[in-house]
Formats: C-alpha cells, sequence, structure tokens
C-alpha cells in the first residue's frame, strides 16, 4: 500500500485526495497512537492546531478538531499561523502533539496536514507508519466527560512575535524592509516581528482573502519584492511562503539573496559570537558549491545531507548542530526552533546588518555562487543510475575535468522515472555543457524499453 505520509505530513488536492473524512480519521489515528505510546499518561491530553489561510483549511480544522476531541483530546486553536508558531507553541504550551494545515509553497488547492509531536518536533517515519496503521480501526470511543474540550488561543499570533524579539540581541532601529507574506500564515505575525523589533517594515501581499496564498508572490515569485525594494528604498527584502517556514531575500539593488547565502551570513554570525556548535552548518548536496568553498575559506565545516529539511533536522538533532538549511530557503536555528522559520532567519540577518552597519549586498558577498545547470531526464529507468559502467565512466571523466572549479550531481526523482543531472562549474556555458552531455548518456544507457 502507498504510503499516506510523504517526506512533510500528508498533502494533496484538498477535498480531492485530502478529505474532511481522512482529516477527521488521521487526527484519530494519531491521539491513539501517541496515547497508546504512554505520552497521555495521568493528565489530560492537549494538542494544538494552526492553519494557514487556504480557504480549505476551515473544514479540514472543523475535521481534526473533531477527530482529536472525540479520541478524548483537549484541543487549543490557534487560527491562521505559521508552521514554526504552531511548533513553538506546542513546545510552550505543553502540548502532546501539534497539527498544523498547510500545503506550504503549493498553490492554492492543495492543502496537508502535519503533525509535531511534543516540544513541536516533527514524527519519525516509524511514528508516522503506526499511525497509518491504526486508521479505519475499531476503538474504544470516550463518551461523556472524556470527550475533548475545544477552546480558541486568541493571543497565538503576539506571543509567537515576542518569542521570534526575545531571540535577538539587539534592535533594528534605522533598517527600512519590505515583507512578502506570500497572503499566507505570516501576513500578521511576520510584520508584527520585524516592527516590535524596530524595522520600518512596508509589507505586501499581506492582504490574504483564502484563495490568493502563493499567487505570484512570496519566496517563489521574487519579482513583486524586487520591485518593491527598489520604489521604497528600502535596505533590503525578505519573501517567505504561504506557512511561512522558508525564507528568500533580495538586497538594496534588487538581487536575489537565496538560502546558501542567508546560511552563509548566519553561520558567520553564529560562528563569531560563539554559537555555531562544532563550527559546522548543515546544509544539503544541492548547496552551491561556493557556499561550501565559502565555509571552508572561513575556517568552519559543512555537513551535506540528502534533499529536503527533515534530513537537514535530522543531521542536526544527532549531533546537536544549531544551524542548517536549505538554498530554497529552510533556515533552521534549533537554539530558538524547531523547524525551519523564515521570520526568524529574516531577523537574524537584519541584526547582522544592524551589528556590522553593511548591506546584506555586502555581507551575501562571501557566497560566489557557481552557476548551476539542471536538466530532468524523463522516462528512464532510475534504478539504474548507480549501476551503469557507460555512466559511471561518463561521470568520472566529466568529473575529472572540471576538478576543484566545479562538480556534478546525478539524483533520482523520488516520485517519477526521472533522473537529475546537476552541474556546477566556473562559467554557466561549461556547465550547460557538461549537463547536457550526460543528459545524453542517461537518456541513452537508461531509456525504459
Amino acid at each position: 500500500m502507498t504510503r499516506l505520509f510523504g517526506t512533510d505530513g500528508v498533502r494533496g488536492l484538498a477535498n480531492g485526495h485530502l478529505t474532511a473524512e481522512l482529516a477527521l480519521d488521521l487526527s484519530v489515528a494519531a491521539a491513539r497512537v501517541l496515547a497508546d505510546r504512554g505520552e497521555f499518561a495521568g493528565h489530560r491530553p492537549l494538542a494544538v492546531v494552526g492553519r494557514d489561510t487556504r480557504i480549505s483549511g476551515q473544514f479540514l480544522e472543523a475535521a481534526v478538531v473533531a477527530g482529536l476531541a472525540s479520541a478524548g483530546v483537549d484541543v487549543l486553536l490557534l487560527g491562521v499561523l505559521p508552521t514554526p508558531a504552531v511548533a513553538h507553541l506546542t513546545g510552550a504550551l505543553h502540548a502532546d502533539l501539534g497539527v498544523m494545515l498547510s500545503a506550504s509553497h503549493n498553490a492554492m488547492p492543495d492543502n496537508g496536514i502535519k503533525f509535531l509531536a511534543r516540544g513541536g518536533l516533527k514524527l519519525d517515519d516509524a511514528v508516522e507508519a503506526e499511525i497509518e496503521r491504526h486508521l479505519h480501526e475499531d476503538w474504544d470511543r470516550p463518551t461523556g466527560g472524556d470527550v475533548g474540550r475545544v477552546s480558541a488561543y486568541p493571543t497565538a499570533v503576539a506571543e509567537y512575535a515576542a518569542h521570534l524579539d526575545g531571540t535577538l540581541s539587539r534592535r533594528l532601529d534605522g533598517l527600512t524592509v519590505v515583507l512578502d507574506c506570500a497572503e499566507g500564515a505570516a501576513h500578521a505575525s511576520g510584520p508584527m516581528a520585524l516592527r516590535e523589533a524596530g524595522a520600518t517594515v512596508i509589507a505586501i501581499h499581506d492582504q490574504p482573502d483564502g484563495l490568493n496564498i502563493n499567487d505570484n508572490c512570496g519566496s517563489t515569485h521574487l519579482a513583486p519584492l524586487q520591485a518593491a525594494v527598489l520604489e521604497h528604498g528600502a535596505d533590503c527584502g525578505f519573501a517567505l511562503d504561504g506557512d511561512a517556514d522558508r525564507v528568500l531575500a533580495v538586497d538594496h539593488e534588487g538581487n536575489v539573496v537565496d538560502g546558501d547565502q542567508i546560511l552563509a551570513v548566519l553561520a558567520l554570525s553564529l560562528a563569531l559570537n560563539g554559537h555555531l556548535v562544532k563550527d559546522t552548518v548543515v546544509a544539503t548536496v544541492m548547496s552551491n558549491l561556493g557556499f561550501v568553498q565559502a565555509m571552508k575559506a572561513a575556517g568552519l565545516g559543512v555537513r551535506q545531507t540528502k534533499v529536503g529539511d527533515r534530513y537537514v533536522l535530522e543531521a542536526m538533532r544527532v549531533s546537536g548542530y544549531s544551524l542548517g538549511g536549505e538554498q530554497s530557503g529552510h533556515v533552521i536555528m534549533s537554539e530558538h526552533a524547531t523547524t525551519g522559520d523564515g521570520t526568524l532567519a529574516a531577523l537574524h540577518v537584519l541584526e547582522r546588518m544592524a551589528a556590522t552597519g553593511q548591506t546584506l549586498q555586502s555581507l551575501a558577498s562571501v557566497v560566489n555562487r557557481l552557476p548551476q545547470v539542471l536538466v530532468n531526464v524523463p522516462d528512464v529507468d532510475k534504478s539504474r543510475v548507480d549501476e551503469d559502467a557507460v555512466l559511471a565512466a561518463a561521470l568520472s571523466e566529466e568529473e575529472a575535468a572540471l576538478g576543484d572549479t566545479g562538480r556534478v550531481l546525478l539524483r533520482q526523482s523520488g516520485t517519477e522515472p526521472l533522473v537529475r543531472v546537476m552541474v556546477e562549474a566556473a562559467t554557466h556555458d561549461e556547465a550547460e555543457a557538461v549537463a547536457n552531455r550526460l543528459a545524453d548518456v542517461v537518456r541513452r544507457q537508461l531509456t525504459l524499453r
């Protein structure tokens, strides 16, 4: 049977794949699994539930709450709030689990359900599998006074913003910043946190109507942010995604500052202040070679994982690292958060600007990004990518020619018969040529017959 849980919860077309019935059943199963593991022993279990601005979040929230309360779990409704805020409040309110309803950067018709364990931690694969096994099982339902109570928690936005500001060691007075809220979950908390920290904030795409989340705005569409930064003469700008767990930036000239550069700025700042554990930052294999070279030049280590913030989080948790992230803008600062937090990352980049008096452009220039070309090769037998001798020889030849000036990465798609060929080199033309040559070999050797 195909797993319901993907790399970031259960996600799909709302009221298509992700129905109210499925949301209710998943919530009952999640409550039962956690209760069976003894985490609810001796007290009434408590859950917190938040959502982004998608209109479908309203009926899915009702279904999730019904499932949890019917399983004897008390529920606090957080309302519209970023994923990292739900994670924070799961821990701060000593809840037994948290639930976030969001499809992150996906288009509006999609939605998702993400469960968080005590402390705001993501569930591991084994617990997710156990939840799936309990779906649709017969169970002893609580009755009378044993069913759960449901209450609103109206101070969630203010408490989260205060938490974010409490992580800073200096104010941001004098800095003007544009914040693209993606018509999403941080439309209230994001501008509030930046303003209360002292920054002058121009908020854009902060008027969600339930239908416009991620619609030509946010971290996947940076043109509006670039235009706004130039129009207002701002010091910089930041773009969140729909649930605000990722962020990308724009400098005062409208140049894009990606997740690798944000990570570098924060790594150097934390290292200077003695807060970069083991002088190492965690990144993925997709991080630009220029980022790795910059960290090496600064005497810092880079631990690279498979693509996906869950793998970054896992490596950070196992070894106690304090900073990790992805080129896409997931930035995890484990001293203050249990998951990627776009607003938190933006605040700490601004703090670095305030502390040094440097522009974001100057701070980000530590990373000399190598041109990167990605070619997708569809309809191939991806299982043989590591076995084909002809492909292996071609790969070795190209890697030897690039030497220390570039790199090649072949990745199998997790969901399609597709191989991704990624090449970095000193020039775009060189990277493109190498990528196309290798893509031809993949196509020739691995085409499905």
